[in-house]
């Protein structure tokens, strides 16, 4: 299948950007960027439906799409400037990636699942993007090789401080991932202070699944 993809009917895409609205995603380019982010392409079929719904939903490889309200959230957290390149660990489906594309100059994702990756690169393709640019690996590695990056952003959890990645940013960046070993992790953002170390802020509790370390051979 060829060209571009076609936005999903709006009928609920109103409901959606409003609830963000209520809940607190306020930066107008972020908020642009979920509402010209077709997220019905990066649904599976069986949940077509429940596309605009501000709701978490079940992906290939035991992977999720992310809830649009937390999308927003990191998003918003991360600060991101025109110019920046940012890290995404954890490309999934690709909807955050595509969110991230559309706020950054350039957007390097790394996914450790063979099948979502190969997947969410033909929707990047569908939709023309040309600022984002995939790896098949171990996110909890970064991307030695193109850092420091301006931004990070991890959506899976790690259990503790992800220091590799840490290391990768710029002495002046920010860094948003979920921490925590049990099904409840907190949401926090690390922001450099320009001298090595950060300053961490808690913004919530979320609910991802966990960051694995290596490539899974099989999917």
């Amino acid at each position: 299948m060829s060209g571009k993809a076609k936005i999903a009917p709006t009928t609920d895409l109103p409901l959606l950007m409003q609830a963000l609205r209520d809940q607190g995603i306020t930066d107008p380019q972020v908020l642009a960027a979920i509402e010209k982010t077709p997220r019905d392409l990066f649904t599976p079929d069986l949940f077509k439906a429940r596309s605009w719904e501000d709701s978490a939903l079940p992906i290939a490889c035991g992977q999720t799409i992310s809830q649009p309200y937390i999308v927003g959230l990191m998003t918003q957290a991360l600060t991101i400037e025109p110019r920046s390149r940012v890290l995404e660990i954890g490309t999934g489906s690709g909807y955050q990636t595509t969110v991230l594309s559309h706020v950054s100059r350039l957007v390097y994702t790394i996914e450790r699942y063979r099948t979502l990756m190969k997947e969410a690169e033909a929707r990047f393709a569908r939709l023309g993007l040309t600022n984002v640019i995939t790896k098949f690996g171990d996110g909890g590695e970064g991307w030695a090789e193109q850092a420091p990056f301006d931004r990070i952003m991890v959506t899976a959890a790690a259990e503790d401080d992800p220091k590799r990645l840490l290391s990768q940013l710029k002495p002046n960046g920010v860094l948003v991932a979920p921490i925590g070993k049990g099904p409840v992790q907190s949401l926090r953002r690390y922001a450099g202070d320009g001298k090595g170390g950060f300053k961490v802020e808690v913004l919530c509790d979320v609910r991802f699944v966990p960051l694995l370390d290596g490539v899974a051979r099989d999917q």
